[in-house]
């Protein structure tokens, strides 16, 4: 493997950021850190960086013992949400500064420098713009640029915290098909940091899920969406929906109705939370067996049609359905709602 953490823990006072955190990444890999505010996602990448100091734990690439190196020996490029660049200085100064803050005896000269700084903002799609300023350049622009520096001191590993987190939606997309394209040019073993699931699911060839300083689950988008290891997973990775239920023998007991159980079951008997997608459901016009609603609005933008509807519990959902069944229906429209399967977890 290209990169080995093992066992990290860092505390904040009494506040726990990471606590025994252990993940491995391949050579060449593309891994993301996912996970809310506060999980710990950006303290480990700033423990890899040596921005931040581990209690515990060790980091090693290569075999090497990346903690016992200073930041500027670890062979790190490291790119900040808000860019961090250089206000005064253009986009091709931005780039070469790493390459000129080395030491002279290693220091590339001044023409090798130039040269570089140009094949990086050709593969950045910036050519012809070196010359301007940050002030000069588009959010998505500033943040080639960003990365562009961190490429020109050729790093071993590059490391990216929420790096489109400053940027509108569609600017991210367009820059996340870019990112995973320069990912399979440079082949750099890559770690990068986002709370957003769809981000993380697009980008990554595997994902790391943590909460509250702890990892939750570790495995290809595929596995964390089709096979999530805790409710968590299941809702984080999506929107979801939960009903109350009572698992009996291995059944979900839904408003009277049994209801499949898929993945692992539940220890036991007794009341649960039923966990399922909003396409999940079978919609019925008027009464029957299973849950009783009404709908509240037909919202028909996008792939699929969605259900606003109101059970008669009181408990608001949304469902997914597709825009023929949808077109059957409108608001105040009494339909039953059957889940075809759940998850429950102990």
């Amino acid at each position: 493997m290209s990169l080995d953490i093992s066992n990290i823990a860092k505390s904040f006072g009494r506040f726990p950021a990471l606590q025994d955190v252990s993940l491995f990444a391949e050579d060449g890999e593309f891994l993301a850190l996912l996970g809310p505010s506060g999980s710990g996602k950006t303290t480990l990448l700033r423990v890899i960086a040596g921005l931040e100091t581990a209690d515990q734990g060790s980091v090693r690439f290569r075999d090497e013992n990346l903690l016992a190196k200073p930041v500027r020996e670890r062979g790190i490029g490291f790119v900040f949400q808000h860019y961090a660049l250089f206000r005064h200085m253009s986009a091709a100064q931005n780039i070469a500064f790493g390459m000129r803050s080395k030491p002279r005896a290693v220091r590339a000269s001044e023409a090798a420098i130039k040269a570089k700084v140009e094949e990086l903002l050709a593969l950045v799609q910036l050519e012809g713009l070196g010359g301007r300023y940050p002030s000069q350049l588009s959010g998505g622009q500033r943040q080639r640029v960003a990365l562009a520096r961190a490429l020109a001191i050729e790093p071993k590993i590059l490391l990216l915290d929420e790096p489109f987190g400053a940027l509108d939606a569609k600017v991210r997309r367009e820059l996340r098909r870019w990112l995973r394209d320069l990912h399979e040019r440079t082949g750099l073993t890559t770690i990068f940091v986002t709370h957003d699931q769809e981000e993380a699911l697009e980008l990554a060839d595997r994902v790391a899920l943590l909460k509250d300083g702890a990892l939750e689950q570790v495995g290809t988008p595929e596995e964390l969406y089709h096979e999530p290891a805790s409710a968590f997973v299941f809702d984080f990775l999506g929107d979801s929906v939960q009903l109350p239920c009572t698992v009996e023998g291995g059944i979900a007991i839904i408003a009277g109705a049994g209801v499949p159980i898929v993945g692992a079951r539940p220890e036991g008997n007794g009341a649960a939370v039923a966990h399922l997608r909003p396409d999940g459901f079978s919609v019925a016009s008027g009464e029957g067996a299973g849950l009783a609603a009404r709908v509240r609005n037909v919202l028909l933008a996008g792939p699929d049609a969605r259900l606003d509807c109101v059970l008669d519990s009181g408990e608001a959902l949304e469902v997914r359905v597709d825009h023929a069944e949808a077109g059957k229906l409108s608001p105040k429209d009494r339909v039953t709602l059957t889940p075809k399967a759940v998850r429950v977890w102990s």
